[in-house]
């Protein structure tokens, strides 16, 4: 199963993605072509068309439960919603997007590689609009490659973050192999073969090292004279 981590969308990813919203508002003549982000307890705009009429900014966002976007509902079934007037659809013509100006919507769900959902790319229109079978298709291919982005993206963090955890995991190791034991009393030092160092002589051939304490022979000659 793959781990839950956050995305972080590059800066070249997301120049990509907004030249993909661009030609969207371009192709299909609408004046809003968005990629939203669950960012919960929030959806908001990720990417935003540069086009006429567009009320929508990146960094927009609304509470995701209960709030009545199409983008909550596409987000909730993870399935293609198209309203093609929600003026005249009774379950849309109150939602929010409406005092935006938008009637009409196509969307789709973007998913990351386990299968939680990362937000939607979606169309957005003044008038009616029906949306062909071209733009949906057109508007699929360009959720796969976002996808196909994204699971890029989401392994190359993934890897990371289990590189990081592996050198820390062989630091960790390196700093227990650096432990020598040092006398409580005089501070001599034992190295690995069992023979004693005074500690100025040690440190100079081991600068990096650690120490944990222990009683050399002499000092323990010394210190428990009882002891055979």
């Amino acid at each position: 199963m793959t781990p839950d981590i956050e995305i972080d969308v590059p800066d070249n990813v997301l120049q990509n993605w907004q030249e993909i919203a661009n030609i969207l508002s371009q192709i299909c003549h609408v004046p809003a072509a968005l990629i939203m982000k669950l960012a919960e307890p929030y959806l908001e705009v990720f990417v935003s068309s540069h086009s006429d009429g567009n009320p929508y900014h990146p960094g927009d966002r609304e509470i995701a439960e209960d709030s009545g976007l199409y983008c909550e509902t596409v987000i909730r079934t993870r399935s293609e919603l198209l309203v093609p007037d929600a003026r005249a659809d009774e379950t849309w013509k109150d939602n929010p997007d409406i005092a935006n100006g938008m009637v009409s919507y196509l969307g789709f769900p973007i998913c990351l590689p386990n299968g939680k959902p990362f937000g939607t790319i979606c169309l957005l229109d003044s008038r009616r609009n029906e949306y062909s079978a071209l733009i949906r298709q057109l508007m699929l291919k360009y959720r796969n490659m976002i996808e196909s982005q994204l699971e890029l993206i989401y392994m190359n963090q993934v890897l990371g973050s289990k590189n990081q955890r592996l050198t820390d995991y062989l630091m960790e190791i390196q700093a227990l192999r650096g432990l020598v034991p040092i006398c409580s009393n005089c501070k001599a030092i034992r190295d690995a073969k069992g023979v004693w160092h005074p500690v100025e002589h040690y440190l100079a051939k081991h600068p990096e090292a650690d120490f944990t304490h222990g009683i050399c022979p002499e000092c323990i000659r010394i210190l428990y004279p009882d002891l055979p």
